[in-house]
């Protein structure tokens, strides 16, 4: 992991949040949102605030969708966020969203299971759904067996399972997961299916790594690899797994 030497600027309040949010609703811009995106969230008190912003979207514009990226922790970290969020999260957030795009550590944490195959993680994905969600994207899944070269997301919904399978770069990246829950969430709007949607974030996330790579940075090099973000350079089939 990405580790900085200092960490400076302020930290937002709940209460800055909801005044952003209700000075773009004095100007009627809400019924125009399509999504709501989160992702790491500071303190309970700001997914309690973040909730009530998704309600007040959703009043606006009932076919808005929201979208969380429960950032908590990953294999090899364990959890690095404050505590109570992950179980705010897990018995709070999730239930309100739409879509969540978990990494796997995250999934068997909001599952309580402890997931080592394809069909485990599959199985995780539905009674996760059954708490909330429509649509699952589950990131960084590695199996029993599977090649160590390699990286797998897993996108389930009511019509099935798919996974995309991609190489895994030799390097640390600050923001991979920011990016995939962006692009799905695009994804998803724009097609409504977690086949094209989840195949469409590998190609796009993977490029950009890529690209990120050679350049040896450790930010993503969204600048340098815009061009991905619109006709991604490499491209990768997704696969029915259930």
């Amino acid at each position: 992991p990405i580790s900085y030497p200092s960490k400076k600027g302020p930290l937002l309040r709940p209460e800055d949040v909801r005044d952003v949010v209700d000075g773009i609703d004095d100007l009627g811009v809400l019924p125009r949102v399509d999504a709501v995106l989160t992702g790491y969230q500071g303190a309970p008190a700001m997914g309690a605030e973040i909730l009530t912003v998704v309600d007040l979207v959703k009043q606006r514009n009932p076919n808005a969708i929201y979208c969380c990226d429960p950032v908590m922790g990953d294999v090899g970290r364990g959890m690095y966020v404050l505590p109570g969020i992950p179980e705010f999260i897990r018995d709070n957030v999730v239930r309100t969203a739409d879509l969540v795009t978990p990494n796997h550590y995250e999934l068997n944490f909001l599952t309580g299971r402890e997931t080592t195959t394809l069909d485990e993680v599959v199985d995780a994905s539905h009674a996760l759904r059954e708490q909330g969600p429509d649509v699952v994207l589950v990131t960084s899944v590695v199996t029993e067996g599977a090649d160590p070269g390699s990286v797998t997301m897993v996108a389930v919904n009511g019509e099935g399972a798919w996974a995309v399978t991609t190489p895994l770069l030799d390097a640390a990246f600050t923001g991979s997961g920011d990016l995939t829950a962006s692009m799905f969430l695009a994804a998803w709007l724009e097609t409504g299916s977690p086949e094209a949607s989840v195949s469409r974030t590998a190609d796009v996330v993977y490029s950009v790594l890529e690209r990120t790579t050679a350049l040896r940075q450790r930010e993503l090099a969204l600048v340098a690899a815009q061009d991905d973000l619109i006709a991604p350079r490499f491209r990768f089939e997704a696969r029915r797994v259930r």
